[in-house]
């Protein structure tokens, strides 16, 4: 089963992109949660992405709601910086779910809340406030790929 980064509201068409492209080197399904913050044919998504859109399964979905009705049996991680354990700490399994918030204010406090043992964060300085959206999500789902032995990767 693949590993699944979804997208809480993003707003950065670059971000988007550059993850997408992450999705098709690992085989990692993309879920974009509206609004999103850009339309889906901007240039800067799409150059972010280069010619590997045919490669990346993607869905939209109208809320997180629908994700997790949807996908009722999976594990969702949710990363934030609010979080007590590093992500680092997780043992990942096959089809889990990364989620990610908004760029600029992460996930809904009250999502964050009802899942306490399991947010993750990533160990970073006091001198910023986070890392930026496209490397968190490669640095953890690359992590999960690690613990599988890189499943269908060479």
């Amino acid at each position: 089963m693949p590993l699944h980064i979804v997208l809480v509201e993003p707003e950065i068409p670059a971000n988007t992109g550059n993850i997408a492209r992450t999705c098709a080197a690992t085989g990692t399904h993309l879920h974009l949660v509206k609004p999103l913050g850009f339309r889906t044919d901007d240039a800067t998504l799409k150059r972010a992405g280069l010619d590997y859109w045919y490669a990346v399964h993607i869905e939209y979905h109208e809320s997180f709601a629908e994700v997790q009705e949807k996908y009722q049996d999976g594990r969702f991680f949710y990363a934030t910086t609010k979080a007590k354990q590093h992500y680092s700490d997780i043992e990942f399994q096959d089809g889990d779910f990364l989620v990610f918030g908004k760029e600029t204010k992460g996930l809904p406090p009250e999502l964050l809340a009802a899942n306490p043992d399991t947010c993750i964060k990533m160990p970073m300085s006091d001198k910023v406030r986070s890392l930026n959206l496209s490397n968190s999500a490669a640095i953890i789902v690359y992590e999960a790929l690690r613990q599988l032995d890189f499943p269908g990767l060479s």
